[in-house]
């Protein structure tokens, strides 16, 4: 490394984010990237460790102290090349990946960790600046067209890989806009739209066809498509949410999580929202049900459009703020994180599970839950048994509550149900180590198959579809050459 003691001399040090006052007031980015000396500095920290467990943490497989290195030493091109090599989107990762590398950084046994997540997105904005990504499309083309369905990152990167290989690509994508939950399920305050399109308008210039509002399965027939093809890519994603089945359901102020995220969005691109379908927040008092991103991403929400108020209740209990004894080093830290969400204005509460929901002439009043005991244990598992604590019962008066309890695998219906897929004992379509499904010649990726996932993950599950299919098409053409 090119400061061996680099990690003794510098202390972390986080990007600079605009005050809590300034941010609730607009839908913009508020992360400042450092200057290039300081980011150099967090560049040294990264130590000669022997064995980089930080890839280990990756599931994309970045070879970060590569990078590490080079941004130390000033080397900004070599930098972008090096981090292509694994990773088709770092200006998306940089973003909105929670960094299991830095919990795997070998610093982070005792310090904290190196700065890898925002290295790495220094390194994609910078090689924008200095134009060192430029379209390169393929000198020559296989012959073989390919239809990748869904237009997230898994779909994303399935295409640009595909593309590379010199194959026809054709993304076809249900909603009216490119990326998936890229862009209309992750908030413009953590992801700015233009950072997308601004990926998706270099693939374009590269060969890659996106077709929008194509709804496979419903506005058009999988078989077709499979007629006009050589191979299909589903990566339709992981869009059944998880539903509560408790009396009051269905009063009108209890909506799924992207219900409200997408809406929003959609506000921002300009789109035209009904009054009568309008969920809006402003003066309201909300409640999030669910602890995870997508919750938090509710509370950021909520709170910019001003929210009178906003409680977030999880089922399970406050995790530690360190890491437990049977949760050592380099695994995930189920620690207690505080998102820039979070940090905005919201009270959260844990070991809670919602009984009911009440309210008048079809408008939820008030949420009515209990709180719950975790402290016994399964003996036969070895897991913590929920129990209700008598008494405990407690109501509050709410105008909004949103439902941000993770997702149970692809929507079934349509593309999945006419095409029929086998499915694993998850839910999920079935493939093999190649991402090839139960019908020859048509693949999976990202949360359709793999469960929902982080972008990371889909990323590296597009990739490696890519790769199923340009196996595929190879294969189809040696037997080919062979019969003539």
């Amino acid at each position: 490394m090119g400061e061996a003691k680099g990690f003794l001399k510098y202390s972390r040090e986080d990007y600079k984010k605009a005050p809590v006052e300034e941010r609730l007031k607009t839908w913009k980015e508020f992360t400042q990237l450092p200057e290039d000396k300081d980011l150099e500095k967090q560049g040294a920290r990264c130590m000669d460790c022997g064995v980089p467990f930080c890839q280990w943490g990756c599931p994309i497989g970045n070879i970060i102290p590569y990078w590490n290195d080079l941004v130390y030493k000033g080397q900004w091109k070599d930098a972008i090349e090096r981090l292509h090599k694994t990773n088709n989107f770092p200006e998306f990762t940089g973003r909105v990946c929670p960094a299991p590398c830095e919990n795997s950084c070998t610093l982070a046994v005792n310090s904290p960790a190196v700065t890898i997540k925002n290295i790495e997105l220094a390194i994609v904005e910078r090689a924008y600046e200095k134009d060192f990504i430029k379209a390169e499309p393929p000198k020559n083309r296989s012959g073989f067209k390919v239809a990748v369905v869904g237009s997230g990152p898994a779909g994303l990167a399935c295409a640009d890989q595909l593309n590379k290989m010199g194959h026809k690509v054709t993304v076809y994508e249900k909603n009216e806009v490119v990326g998936g939950l890229l862009t209309l399920g992750i908030p413009n305050f953590k992801l700015e739209k233009e950072i997308v399109e601004r990926r998706v308008s270099r693939m374009r210039e590269e060969g890659v066809v996106f077709k929008t509002g194509v709804n496979v399965g419903v506005d058009m027939e999988a078989q077709e498509l499979k007629k006009q093809f050589d191979a299909l890519v589903l990566c339709g994603g992981a869009e059944n949410p998880r539903d509560v089945q408790i009396p009051g359901r269905d009063l009108k102020g209890v909506y799924f999580a992207m219900e409200f995220l997408t809406q929003q969005t959609r506000r921002i691109l300009g789109a035209k929202i009904d009054a009568k379908d309008a969920i809006d927040a402003k003066g309201k008092r909300v409640v999030v049900l669910g602890g995870g991103d997508t919750g938090s991403d509710c509370v950021g929400t909520s709170n910019r459009q001003g929210a009178l108020w906003v409680k977030q209740f999880e089922l399970l209990p406050k995790p530690p703020v360190e890491r437990a004894g049977d949760n050592p080093w380099p695994h995930w830290a189920f620690i207690l994180r505080t998102s820039t969400s979070h940090e905005e204005g919201c009270e959260r509460d844990y070991s809670i599970l919602t009984k009911k929901f009440s309210g008048q002439n079809g408008q939820l009043k008030k949420i009515h839950a209990v709180r719950l005991d975790w402290s016994s244990k399964d003996q036969s598992t070895g897991r913590p048994v929920m129990k209700e604590i008598p008494g405990s019962e407690f109501e509050i008066e709410c105008d909004l509550v949103f439902l941000a309890l993770g997702f149970l695998g692809p929507v079934k219906t349509g593309l999945i149900e006419k095409l029929g897929l086998e499915l694993d004992n998850r839910g999920n379509v079935k493939a093999d180590a190649q991402k090839m499904t139960s019908i020859p010649g048509i693949f999976t990726a990202g949360d359709m198959t793999r469960g929902q996932s982080l972008v990371v993950w889909a990323i590296y599950e597009g990739r490696s579809a890519a790769d199923g299919v340009d196996g595929y098409l190879q294969s189809q053409k040696m037997k080919v050459n062979q019969k003539g």
